[in-house]
């Protein structure tokens, strides 16, 4: 497999396995493009649930994401579902979260907003939010 499609091919897996495939729960630790329905099915189970709005072309979000991916994958935070929004085109859910730069992370546990932070690109301080939600 070439070095081109290896992506291609990621991408279609991940789309497939994507709330938008179908009804499929959001899987721990795994980040999700923000769906209403997903994330109220989230808040319901009482899931521990991080929002993360970011942007492509933003520095500051190229650096959170390792960051978020290494504690995803911490046994601590097994059950927790990230939920990306895109700064540039989901208007609808940035002015739901009053959300008003891209780089923004919200943390929730269930239906209850615990913490928030923009710009933050300090693992300790990430860390710290992310366990608000457990």
């Amino acid at each position: 497999m070439t070095m081109l499609r290896r992506p291609l091919l990621l991408a279609a897996l991940a789309l497939a396995l994507s709330p938008l495939a179908g009804s499929a729960p959001a899987r721990a630790g795994e980040v999700v493009p923000f769906e209403a329905e997903a994330f109220a099915a989230a808040q319901k189970a009482g899931r521990p649930i991080l929002v993360e709005v970011s942007a492509p072309w933003c520095p500051i979000c190229k650096s959170q994401k390792p960051i978020l991916a290494k504690l995803a994958a911490d046994p601590r935070f097994k059950d927790l579902v990230i939920f990306d929004v895109d700064f540039d085109s989901r208007k609808d859910v940035l002015r739901r979260f009053d959300a008003r730069m891209q780089s923004t992370l919200i943390a929730f546990k269930g239906a209850v907003e615990t913490g928030r932070s923009v710009g933050e690109t300090q693992p300790e301080w990430i860390e710290g939010l992310v366990e608000k939600t457990l």
